[in-house]
């Protein structure tokens, strides 16, 4: 679900030069075989092994002095020729690529122009600082008593009411527009659950039950989290301070506006439950964020926030990583009708520890 059409994310690599061994010279062998023998005669004075033997019996080998003198040539030694054992590498094709992602969804994409009105959106309202929390906020985002909110009915032809305590019922029409559906209070306040704070571990998690959803492929409905304000008319996952789960191709995006990468395969289906976590975890005096994800009640996935990305293709995670409050972020588009439960008696999943 990129936009796909603003240039493509390698642009930024630079390509680096060649750098070429220099080839070995020729090893000089300079074997001089001196076999040149001096009497006592030509040299009174030198003192000679043979001068001090016994002359050779007539049965005797002759001494070394009496063979001929033999130039032997020295053995040339082999050399390894290295450019031709190794092969020209831009003959080879590039390797993989092991953490970049998709230039563009396999399924469905915005414009270009809806992606540049994202990022000046973004420019224009930075994100919240983090908010004191009041006692009935704190106790609503503990029993799942949490609102979502649309964007104003100009941009948003669906539908989304209250369908009971912690539960919200929703639907997108045919041809709808990409949307937002953000919740509040967060569903993570930093200034209340840092593990930075409290010196524990705090998990955010909510779930969407699919009811309806038109085509053959993957549901138009993605599950996500942002740190607050988001543009409203943007999928979450594809601006700064978001990650999500995208349920038409299964891609996961982070703060990526191109075709994200794979992670929930087959992608979201009519009738399935789906949920989206985020645990905070306090790691040597930090924080680690890891997502995962859960398909009728078990994890099917999960990913570090922090895990090795390229340098010059992806971009920060900032808003993500605990000390920005986080709000669930549901982005819908098409024909799609879903319920929202944020209550966790609600929830397939049996693993929350709050």
């Amino acid at each position: 679900m990129c936009f796909g059409s603003i240039g493509n994310r390698f642009q930024d690599a630079a390509r680096k030069p060649a750098h070429t061994r220099p080839r070995p010279g020729n090893i000089n062998n300079n074997n001089n075989n001196n076999n040149s023998s001096s009497s006592s005669s030509a040299n009174p004075k030198a003192s000679m092994p043979q001068d001090h033997q016994a002359p050779p019996s007539r049965n005797s080998p002759p001494a070394y002095s009496e063979h001929p003198l033999r130039s032997n040539p020295p053995t040339p030694v082999a050399h390894h020729d290295w450019q031709a054992a190794v092969p020209d590498t831009a003959l080879l094709p590039p390797p993989p690529d092991f953490f970049g992602g998709f230039d563009r969804s396999p399924a469905n994409n915005a414009s270009g122009e809806q992606c540049e009105a994202g990022e000046a959106w973004c420019a224009r309202y930075p994100m919240y600082r983090p908010m004191p929390l009041d006692a009935a906020a704190a106790s609503a985002a503990q029993s799942g008593n949490v609102a979502v909110y649309a964007p104003p009915s100009s941009s948003w032809r669906g539908t989304l009411a209250r369908a009971g305590p912690g539960v919200w019922r929703g639907s997108s029409p045919r041809g709808g527009a990409d949307t937002c559906l953000a919740s509040y209070p967060p569903l993570y306040h930093a200034a209340a659950h840092s593990p930075l704070a409290t010196g524990r571990a705090r998990t955010a998690y909510y779930e969407v039950r699919i009811l309806e959803a038109e085509g053959g492929g993957g549901a138009p409905l993605a599950l996500g989290y942002a740190a607050p304000p988001y543009p409203p008319f943007r999928l979450p996952g594809w601006h700064r301070g978001s990650a999500a789960v995208h349920g038409d191709d299964g891609h996961r995006y982070v703060n990526d506006r191109w075709g994200g990468r794979p992670f929930a395969d087959p992608p979201f289906r009519r009738g399935e439950t789906v949920g989206l976590g985020m645990e905070f975890l306090p790691h040597r005096g930090a924080v680690q964020v890891q997502v995962f994800l859960t398909r009728d009640g078990r994890e099917r996935g999960r990913w570090d926030l922090h895990e090795e990305t390229d340098v010059h293709r992806d971009l920060p995670v900032t808003g993500l990583e605990g000390d920005y409050d986080v709000c669930a972020a549901v982005g819908v588009f098409d024909s799609v009708a879903f319920e929202v439960v944020f209550a966790p008696g609600l929830w397939m999943w049996k693993g929350y520890k709050g």
